[in-house]
């Protein structure tokens, strides 16, 4: 009754795969907030303008998929979604499944695709490690020029390179400083200057390594909010070497927008006007579109990494993007404005990106930083955690909100390479695949029948209900299957019969021993057993080992064949000793089909 069950959930789980796709277009609100059935009505209505009648309408954790009978559907559909619903939402051309309402109800979906099988986007990124360690930097200049106002050192921090210069008045207070960053940094390096009243201060090698590691892991958080907030399902963002970062976007079709907003590193900043000239470190700020540009202060009041939610609107009649800061940003924020009531505030628009020119043959790359001011404001009252920032254009305030809602990259990130797999071909990989899967499945189905008779029949019926669950566990892991998946999948045909290859010639020898049939079949169980599990647990490490330290593909070929290892030894032996059971056991037996 167990194994019947197991068998039984298995069919169950792998049920979802056996509908198929079909073109679609997802939906996610610009606001990050949850579409209602609502939305769906809005959605029939507008479709229903164009006469266009969607398969189906749905809402997949907050997001409308609509599925479509053909992609001429799909693309009339999108062109109208985007006109009607460009400021409210964020939309994406994709597949979804066809699953009836009761299988979806259930909670059952099937197992996700590879970029290879599925078609879609593939992207290749690169941090900018510099930036990362600059920023780093920067952040520590800001501080030191804090705490040692705090301590009363008279002082002058500057940013030289990978080092902060320290400089102070008087030798007496050299020591004084050094306490003081000491305290706040005990891993930094901190050395004497030239002239004997300064400090040259540095980050050792592991600080490096740690800060470019976690701009990469902070990166690929953000990168992956970024892709949700877009309304793209089953994204893969992982790390690749050093300081790259892989998306695979699979199902997506339309590459454009997803370039734009997975490589944007717009943020804001927001700083003091210093409109007497007299505060140190201030700098000049251009203005947008040829307004007079600004002096500001050098102290940064909020920056993006601060803000927790932002939502893109109107206000007054103008494109705005309503701003709520985390804890830290509001204290900061409300402590300026008490301080500095009736004084002006600017709002800095940041963004970099590369642009690449060609010159005598030869392409050169060169990173371009804009800062420029798109709003200055008097404070005219005490605020904390929520305020409103004007003067962006509407495209430019959807996405900026989105990306702002996401999270801020920690260091910039570039396009190193991206490409388009069309859906035509990964269904050609997956004919391809299911035809060697059937060959291998059929070629070990015919030996074993020839080879070992009724016996080779259970364990063909045993072959099969392991195919079932490496598809279900699939779909229930929504691990991603990809080529080498398939491959791992074909590898683990072959493999599975091993175990009953091992028992069966065991009966045999029991047979001919002398053993009557009901001795022989369970010493042929129990003396192989230790065989069977140390072939199929050394190749589990293996397996582990690939997944541990391998790339996507290899990943790919990991996980089919650790989880068809683990089926198989469910089927291979519980599965068939269950049968031969029911088959052979209790009965009074002169021979066995084997």
């Amino acid at each position: 009754m167990l194994v019947l069950g197991i068998f039984l959930l298995g069919i169950l789980l792998a049920l979802p795969n056996f509908f198929g796709s079909g073109p679609a277009v997802q939906m996610v609100s610009a606001d990050g907030r949850a579409f209602t059935d609502s939305k769906i009505d809005e959605i029939v209505t507008a479709l229903a303008s164009v006469d266009v009648q969607p398969e189906a309408v749905y809402l997949v954790d907050g997001r409308a998929v609509v599925r479509f009978h053909n992609v001429e559907d799909q693309m009339l559909a999108a062109e109208k979604l985007r006109r009607q619903f460009d400021q409210s939402a964020s939309i994406a051309l994709t597949l979804a499944p066809k699953l009836p309402d009761w299988v979806r109800a259930m909670g059952l979906s099937p197992m996700s695709l590879g970029l290879d099988l599925r078609g879609g986007v593939y992207f290749l990124l690169e941090v900018d490690m510099d930036s990362a360690i600059k920023s780093r930097l920067t952040l520590y200049e800001q501080s030191f020029t804090t705490l040692l106002r705090d301590a009363s050192i008279r002082s002058r921090v500057d940013l030289d390179g990978s080092d902060i210069i320290v400089r102070v008045r008087g030798a007496e207070n050299l020591e004084a400083a050094r306490e003081v960053i000491a305290a706040a940094d005990p891993d930094l390096l901190i050395l004497d200057g030239a002239d004997g009243q300064s400090l040259r201060v540095r980050m050792t090698p592991s600080q490096i390594r740690e800060r470019q590691d976690f701009a990469i892991e902070q990166n690929i958080t953000t990168l992956r909010n970024r892709v949700n907030q877009l309304g793209v399902a089953e994204p893969l963002v992982q790390r690749q070497g050093v300081d790259r970062i892989v998306v695979q976007l699979p199902g997506v079709q339309d590459p454009n927008r997803l370039d734009d907003i997975l490589t944007a590193t717009a943020t804001l900043e927001f700083r003091m006007v210093d409109t007497a000239g007299t505060f140190p470190g201030s700098r000049f700020y251009a203005g947008r579109n040829g307004e007079t540009g600004q002096m500001l202060r050098r102290e940064i009041i909020v920056s993006g990494d601060q803000i927790i939610d932002a939502e893109s609107g109107f206000s007054e009649g103008s494109p705005a993007v309503f701003i709520t800061l985390d804890s830290a940003g509001g204290t900061s924020m409300l402590k300026n404005t008490r301080e500095n009531l009736n004084k002006p505030m600017s709002t800095v628009f940041i963004e970099v990106r590369r642009e690449t020119t060609e010159v005598n043959g030869q392409k050169h790359t060169t990173t371009i930083r804009t800062e420029e001011i798109i709003n200055t404001a008097t404070i005219r009252g005490i605020f904390k955690d929520r305020f409103v920032v004007t003067g962006l254009r509407p495209v430019e305030a959807r996405d900026l909100a989105l990306l702002l809602r996401a999270g801020a990259l920690a260091a910039p990130v570039f396009k190193v390479e991206e490409r388009t797999i069309g859906p035509s071909l990964g269904q050609d990989n997956i004919d391809r695949g299911f035809k060697a899967v059937s060959i291998g499945f059929l070629a070990v189905v015919a030996f074993m029948a020839f080879y070992y008779r009724g016996f080779g029949l259970i364990a063909n019926v045993a072959l099969f209900s392991n195919l079932l669950f490496i598809v279900a566990l699939l779909s229930l892991l929504q691990a991603s299957l990809t080529l080498p998946g398939i491959a791992g999948i074909v590898l683990t045909v072959g493999m599975a019969v091993d175990a009953n290859v091992l028992i069966f010639e065991r009966i045999r020898e029991e047979l001919a021993a002398g053993n009557k049939p009901q001795a022989a079949i369970h010493e042929g169980y129990d003396k192989a057993l230790s065989s069977i599990m140390d072939a199929n647990v050394t190749t589990l490490i293996a397996a582990i080992v690939l997944f541990a330290f391998g790339t996507g593909p290899i990943k790919g070929f990991a996980i089919t064949l650790s989880l068809g290892i683990i089926t198989s030894m469910f089927t291979a032996i519980i599965g068939t000793r269950t049968i031969v059971n029911l088959i052979f056991g209790g009965r009074q037996l002169k021979s066995l089909p084997v």
